[in-house]
């Protein structure tokens, strides 16, 4: 196959960073099928260096360096985002950093603490709309309305996963993951049940703030254009703007979970498996909920938030 290599190398590689730069190795490379880092003259790889003491020395080759090409194409995605949004582009770059600094460095860190995955997801879901759509739009009747029903958005979807997660027996326990994540839970206190419900929390939080942010800023634009219209037809204007939107995005939540799971999908397909054993999997199972609650979540935001906006949105401009 192409790209696949198999058999074993004989590398000398100098060390050019960390405690032990400077250091020249010879390592024994071996490919296989799963691991297949195929050095060449004058590439830049990663290494493993394990030390027991004086003469107790092992070196391997971890992985390609990618850093270099994952670094340019982050700044190419900004670029983009910059240069074409404009003011809103570079607001977006740090509405994202910002997001991303609070998943990293808060949220990830209380749920390793043992902190309540649910309640943490919803910390971060308002820490993150709050800041991107406050950054974005600034603070006012269209923001508040957004972020309001971002929120309870989000919690619907969350509430609908839990709920049917219980009744399909369903949770954290259920993952591929489940062994080592216990295993490291055995020390932390970390809830492993939970995990799955928190990060469809996060997964559906994207779509749901962008269908919250269309339906407030249509029905702030029909309420400029004419201040005297009541707040039913205001509230049916965002309606018919949810429900364009709601199919796309519903759309978009679950062709994202199906091609995260893809690889798995066909395995599955190729083994010929049975309807009745299909649908009882726990992957299938996993699949379902994730899609369908978030989808639900972004379905049900659609009335919350034409609501929100056309009771805050008239009030607020007056």
């Amino acid at each position: 196959m192409s790209g696949l290599y198999r058999g074993t190398q004989d590398l000398e590689v100098k060390i050019l960073t960390g405690e032990h730069k400077g250091e020249v190795h010879t390592v024994k490379n071996y490919l296989s099928n799963y691991y297949n880092v195929l050095g060449k003259e004058g590439m830049y790889i990663t290494i493993a260096y394990d030390s027991a003491g004086a003469g107790h020395t092992q070196v391997s080759v971890y992985n390609y360096y990618r850093a270099p090409y994952l670094y340019g194409f982050t700044f190419l995605f900004f670029g983009a985002l910059w240069g074409i949004g404009g003011k809103k582009g570079l607001l977006s770059v740090l509405a994202l950093i910002l997001t991303f600094m609070c998943i990293l460095f808060l949220f990830i860190p209380m749920l390793y603490r043992g902190y309540s995955p649910i309640w943490t997801s919803v910390i971060i879901v308002v820490l993150a709309t709050s800041i991107t759509l406050l950054l974005m739009n600034g603070w006012g009747p269209k923001s508040i309305s957004a972020i309001l029903g971002t929120i309870l958005g989000v919690v619907i979807a969350g509430l609908a996963a839990n709920a049917a997660g219980s009744l399909a027996h369903i949770s954290g326990l259920s993952t591929e993951e489940t062994e080592s994540l216990l295993l490291i839970a055995s020390n932390t206190h970390m809830h492993v049940p939970e995990l799955l419900f928190a990060g469809i929390l996060i997964a559906s939080l994207g779509a749901i703030m962008d269908i919250s942010i269309s339906i407030a800023s249509a029905i702030q634009e029909v309420h400029l254009s004419n201040r005297k219209l009541k707040q039913n037809t205001l509230f049916t204007s965002g309606l018919n703007v949810g429900r364009d939107m709601m199919g796309t995005m519903s759309n978009t939540l679950i062709l994202a979970f199906t091609g995260t799971s893809l690889n798995t999908l066909i395995l599955i397909y190729s083994y010929n498996v049975s309807y009745n054993q299909l649908i009882n999997m726990n992957l299938i199972g996993i699949e379902f909920i994730q899609g369908l609650s978030g989808s639900l979540g972004v379905i049900l935001t659609v009335p919350v938030v034409a609501f929100i906006a056309s009771k805050l949105i008239p009030a607020m401009k007056k």
